[in-house]
């Protein structure tokens, strides 16, 4: 991991992902820290403070039985199954953990546009899982017209 600051004296945090489902050669990923609960910088520090891995050990692991195990898609939705649980929650499952990033984006007011680069997202099929975000799509719904522009392009279906 390292901090990048850009010329308007931004800071991130950029990281390699040695491989992932969409990019199997790998990718960096980035992030800027956040007020609040939704902070990677802090739950980073605390996965580190907690699980404490060395520098060989996978960045996303956890401790299994004395050994630090890879953080593998079961193991992690079993987990935020169990804490949603307790917590009295409704359990997200696959895409749905994705799309509440993309939502907490969205909300903050982020254009359609950036958050799609942002997070990544290959195509507009992001845009299935906000067609019952009223929250979301009411600014893009008003009277002005590039406002309206925007939403059409962003989240209404292609016309075939």
């Amino acid at each position: 991991m390292r901090e990048v600051e850009d010329r308007n004296g931004l800071t991130q945090t950029v990281f390699r992902l040695p491989r992932t489902k969409a990019a199997p050669e790998g990718e960096d990923v980035f992030w800027a820290r956040q007020d609040g609960l939704a902070d990677p910088l802090a739950a980073i520090t605390n996965h580190f403070t907690v699980n404490d891995p060395a520098l060989t050990d996978p960045l996303f692991g956890y401790k299994y039985k004395g050994s630090f195990r890879p953080l593998m898609k079961h193991a992690f939705t079993a987990s935020l199954g169990k804490a949603a649980q307790k917590a009295g929650l409704q359990t997200l499952q696959g895409h749905g953990l994705r799309i509440g990033g993309t939502l907490e984006y969205l909300l903050r007011g982020v254009p359609f546009d950036v958050v799609k680069s942002k997070d990544r997202w290959a195509s507009d099929t992001f845009t299935l899982y906000l067609r019952q975000h009223a929250e979301i799509l009411a600014p893009y719904m008003q009277a002005t017209p590039e406002v309206h522009e925007s939403f059409i392009r962003y989240a209404m279906p292609p016309v075939r």
